[in-house]
């Protein structure tokens, strides 16, 4: 028997729809994300942490969800972290029979088994119109028979990568010879990303958001996606800035929220988005070339590209609203992307800045 199920927003809308996934109350940032595939990549993205996802492909579970185990070096085989991150999956048509080669159970028993609730039969389109229109804002999801209780806490007050964060030092070996160590700063890294630092023979050391890496020996630092709003993690950039002002000068790479927080340890400034990049079709252009590229991005906050420093320069550019889409360093070996270049889901158009970052390392 079908439970009735509604999503409420901040400014009094509601959608009426059919609960499924864990039957609980729940609230969160509502966002949207345009891509038409990739929503169990998209569910245990650290960078929703949060956040109520709305998927605005209408077609949401038809293949199903494949297995969440781990590889043996401890990274999940395809999935982008240990769990689903999102408070709620919103959609526009759950489909309840599945179909794919490599599917173990459906999008509904996986949900359950997270503890996390979904809601599907909602207008979408007229939900993410509304969140392009007034930008994203907080809602809540009321499940029929339970008592509404639920009184949402703003977004941008919570220190979502303390929470998603690893707790302890972990290191990755690569398979076969070893190139060189990088330090990664988990601020709600992707596995992914991790994957694509291994398979071009990288030792990672996946470090915590707040621990001093500048006491340890690497020949290089990589700068890990995360959610919420950088003025959080003031004791990263506080890390990172001691990092460049060493003499001894060190590649650096960011992605993503590791965009920001170096782009604020140089000392320009961050602001939030009205509605923010969360699709796998952002196209961005390389500054100074005619090279454009189709990139995965989600994101709430950017780079305000006019407060960089003299000695920075923007790398890339958001050609649907000229926003930031990276930074770096004109004489030193440090620089990022606000994208993600290792994609999963989506195009690995830009894959390659794997490859320049190595080349850095010498």
């Amino acid at each position: 028997m079908k439970t009735r199920a509604k999503l409420i927003l901040d400014d009094g809308t509601q959608f009426c729809g059919w609960a499924f996934g864990t039957k609980k109350n729940v609230s969160g940032e509502v966002v949207f994300n345009t891509a038409m595939t990739g929503y169990p990549e998209s569910l245990t993205d650290p960078s929703y942490a949060g956040q109520m996802l709305v998927m605005t492909y209408p077609l949401v579970g038809n293949y199903g969800v494949p297995t969440t185990e781990t590889s043996e070096n401890g990274l999940p085989q395809l999935m982008e972290s240990e769990r689903i991150h999102p408070t709620a999956l919103i959609v526009a048509d759950y489909s309840e029979t599945y179909s794919h080669w490599n599917a173990k159970e459906s999008l509904d028993t996986w949900l359950k088994r997270e503890n996390v609730p979904a809601i599907t039969g909602i207008d979408t389109r007229r939900l993410t119109m509304l969140l392009r229109e007034r930008g994203v804002m907080m809602g809540k999801i009321v499940i029929e028979g339970i008592e509404d209780t639920i009184k949402p806490e703003a977004y941008g007050n919570v220190n979502w990568v303390e929470k998603v964060s690893c707790k302890d030092i972990i290191t990755y070996q690569p398979v076969g010879e070893r190139n060189h160590r990088v330090v990664l700063v988990d601020c709600g890294v992707k596995a992914n990303i991790i994957r694509c630092l291994l398979k071009r023979g990288i030792e990672v050391v996946r470090v915590p958001w707040d621990y001093d890496f500048n006491q340890l020996d690497f020949d290089g630092l990589f700068l890990a996606n995360g959610p919420g709003d950088p003025e959080r993690c003031e004791k990263t950039v506080a890390h990172i800035r001691t990092f460049l002002h060493q003499e001894d000068v060190r590649p650096c790479m960011g992605i993503c929220l590791g965009n920001q927080l170096l782009a604020k340890a140089a000392g320009a400034k961050t602001y939030k988005l009205k509605y923010g990049h969360r699709s796998h079709n952002q196209p961005v252009q390389r500054v100074g070339t005619t090279q454009c590229f189709i990139t995965s991005q989600n994101h709430g906050y950017a780079v305000d590209a006019s407060t960089l420093p003299s000695d920075w320069e923007p790398l890339f550019v958001n050609m649907n609203d000229g926003s930031n889409e990276g930074i770096r360093h004109k004489q030193n070996p440090w620089m990022s992307a606000q994208f993600h270049p290792e994609a999963c889901s989506g195009p690995v158009d830009t894959e390659f800045l794997f490859d320049e970052f190595v080349k850095m390392l010498g």
